[in-house]
């Protein structure tokens, strides 16, 4: 599947951002680990594989509309090896994404299917589905943010000109060193992303462009094990 089909996968619920709109920011949120649960093996994340194993974090939806309330638009990247590596289907991977939008209000939802070894453009720590939303919705990547459990997910941030936001959930292969923001949950990476925007408002500019600094919550959760599971994403 090249890139290009790649993209016409994006499965979107805002409206495409017409010409001469103002650019809006928006918090760009992986999949597996950040708003639904990863299943975890011997420290290894995994996609699930089964639709009774898509599963969101603890009040995933609420913090969604909280991020929507305070001005952002919400857009999942996520990447998909399993469907390159012929061990989930497209058509499952599009149906856990259709339930997932019907349970929260994501504007948006990229995929990259590829395999790890592909040389495309969209898949992360590239920056391609970031910038390809940027496009679709209009979206100022500068004022933007990005929220992952994986190294790849920050450099896929910073590679777009995003700020990036860390969820540590104990991984065996560890964190990036460097980080703009760390946390344990996808409620500790709102308040933060908030508390920006707060800062912000209060010195009087339009968005959240302040300068970042480490902070941290305790609330990480812990996946349940699986004993099925193949490559990681």
């Amino acid at each position: 599947m090249s890139c290009c089909e790649c993209q016409r996968l994006v499965e979107r619920r805002t409206p495409a951002a017409g010409r001469g709109a103002e650019l809006r920011p928006a918090v760009f949120l992986d999949r597996d680990g950040v708003l639904c649960r990863a299943l975890v093996v011997a420290g290894k994340a995994y996609a699930p594989r089964k639709l009774g194993d898509l599963r969101l974090v603890p009040n995933a939806s609420t913090i969604v509309q909280r991020l929507k309330d305070a001005g952002f638009l919400v857009v999942v990247v996520t990447n998909q090896p399993d469907i390159g590596n012929g061990l989930s289907s497209l058509d499952l991977v599009e149906e856990m994404h259709r339930r997932l939008r019907e349970r929260v209000a994501v504007d948006g939802i990229l995929m990259c299917p590829h395999r790890q070894t592909d040389r495309c453009s969209c898949r992360k720590p590239k920056p391609g589905m970031l910038l390809t939303a940027a496009r679709r919705y209009g979206i100022d990547l500068s004022r933007s943010f990005m929220v992952g459990d994986r190294t790849s997910d920050v450099e896929a941030g910073r590679n777009a000109g995003c700020r990036s936001v860390f969820i540590d959930r104990g991984y065996a292969e560890g964190g990036p060193s460097d980080v703009e923001a760390r946390t344990g949950s996808l409620q500790g990476a709102a308040a933060y992303i908030l508390s920006c925007v707060h800062q912000s408002r209060v010195m009087g500019g339009r968005g959240p462009r302040v300068k970042s600094k480490h902070f941290m919550t305790t609330s990480a959760h812990r996946t349940s094990p699986s004993t099925r599971m193949g490559k990681t994403t």
